[in-house]
């Protein structure tokens, strides 16, 4: 069970549909992997202390949002993603609690049977 987090199936589809507007187009983002954020972090020396996929969700949602605005750089990023899945006065399962009430804001059904 993961309780309020992110597996890796569910971690993959709400990935793959994030996207940066450019030209006032969708951009579907290449989502990071748990492989290669992992090997990012270790090229930067910045150790994520985070349950299941919470932190590769976090960091497909700032490359989405954020990277190359006011994320400048990976590094910044994965600095990100520690800051939020370490927040310390941040309840347990923040950001996939977070993410479910933006399914439910913006309408997305989760298909529960495919990412369980």
């Amino acid at each position: 069970m993961n309780g309020w987090h992110f597996n890796k199936k569910m971690c993959e589809w709400a990935s793959s549909k994030m996207y940066k507007k450019v030209n006032g187009r969708k951009e579907y983002i290449q989502p990071f992997s748990r492989e290669k954020f992992d090997e990012m972090c270790k090229v930067y020396g910045i150790k994520v202390v985070a349950t299941g996929y919470d932190d590769v969700y976090i960091a497909n949602m700032c490359k989405a949002d954020f990277l190359g605005k006011s994320v400048p750089d990976d590094v910044h990023m994965i600095q990100y993603v520690k800051d939020v899945v370490e927040d310390p006065d941040a309840y347990e399962g923040m950001p996939f609690t977070r993410f479910y009430a933006d399914c439910i804001g913006s309408g997305t059904p989760i298909p529960w049977e495919d990412v369980l």
